[in-house]
């Protein structure tokens, strides 16, 4: 991870313990079957000092195809293997451990290989790789399945420049797998570094709406800037929904993958790396054989 930034996959392994926990802040609700192409997933690292590949952080995705699985880039990146999981709740309760969350027979994980979409961070116009938003210039990536996945449906990819259509405050759907609360932990207790391991939350799928705060702002050719405002009753992003779909709303069009959160409490607004783009499309036609559907 990029120093300085703020990236809704940073919900490590470590963050799957459970501590006492206070009202849930991203305003969603179990999605219930409504959005069953929205998959957790794990990625893997590969470890020197074991000679093996070890879970390192999880995120959200949308399967476009049988074997498919549209992601954030940050989450593909400097992975080596990837798993993902489409049940609605995948949780120490409905997986035995140590199944959760690494895989394996019974686990009902599918494993698959992580993609980076090569123009992330790239001769990006925002200068450098560090600071928002210039280190997730074109963070879109993708997970290749090893066998399909049968869940009864599938994202749906936009048409270029779709978002430039949308007004203001077009309604957009969000979908993942993200913490949900802050554990209240003793402040002699917290871990170090806050505030990043206070978050917890069961590993549901959830579902919640939100809009598009602007069409038009100094990013917008690249990405989409969402509410995140659950006092103003719309639903939140937060850790652990990287690459988790912004779909247009009572769609399953995805418009774009969740990319980073301006501050460590998930609210105020949120920042997702357009998939309408052409070169975009282009990379995930030309390489994975998705397209968008026809005008």
């Amino acid at each position: 991870m990029k120093k300085g930034t703020i990236i809704l996959g940073l919900t490590l392994i470590l963050l799957l313990a459970t501590v006492g926990v206070a009202s849930a802040i991203t305003n969603g609700e179990p999605d219930a079957g409504k959005h069953p192409y929205v998959g957790l997933l794990v990625f893997d690292i590969y470890d020197e000092d074991s000679g093996e590949n070890v879970p390192a952080w999880r995120c959200s995705g949308a399967l476009i195809a049988p074997d498919v699985v549209l992601t954030a880039g940050h989450c593909t990146e400097g992975a080596v293997a990837a798993r993902v999981w489409f049940d609605e709740d995948v949780t120490y309760d409905a997986i035995p451990y140590p199944l959760y969350p690494y895989g394996g027979p019974g686990s009902g994980a599918i494993e698959g290989t992580p993609y980076l979409n090569p123009d992330y961070g790239v001769g990006n116009p925002y200068g450098g790789g560090n600071g928002l938003p210039a280190f997730s210039y074109r963070d879109v990536g993708i997970v290749v399945l090893d066998e399909d996945a049968d869940v009864g449906g599938f994202a749906t990819l936009p048409t270029a420049g779709l978002v430039d259509t949308l007004k203001n405050k077009a309604a957009i759907d969000f979908v993942g797998y993200g913490v949900q609360y802050q554990a209240q932990v003793p402040g002699s207790e917290l871990p170090q570094p806050p505030p990043y391991y206070r978050w917890t939350g069961p590993r549901v799928r959830m579902y919640a709406p939100s809009a598009m705060v602007s069409g038009k702002f100094v990013h917008s050719a690249e990405y989409m800037k969402l509410a995140l405002n659950p006092g103003g009753g719309s639903g939140g992003t937060c850790f652990g929904d990287s690459g988790g779909p912004d779909l247009l709303g009572g769609s399953n069009t995805v418009l774009a993958v969740n990319s980073y959160v301006t501050n460590v409490n998930c609210s105020g607004v949120g920042y997702s790396s357009r998939v309408d783009i052409p070169e975009v499309l282009d990379w995930i036609a030309d390489e994975f054989g998705v397209y968008p559907p026809s005008p």
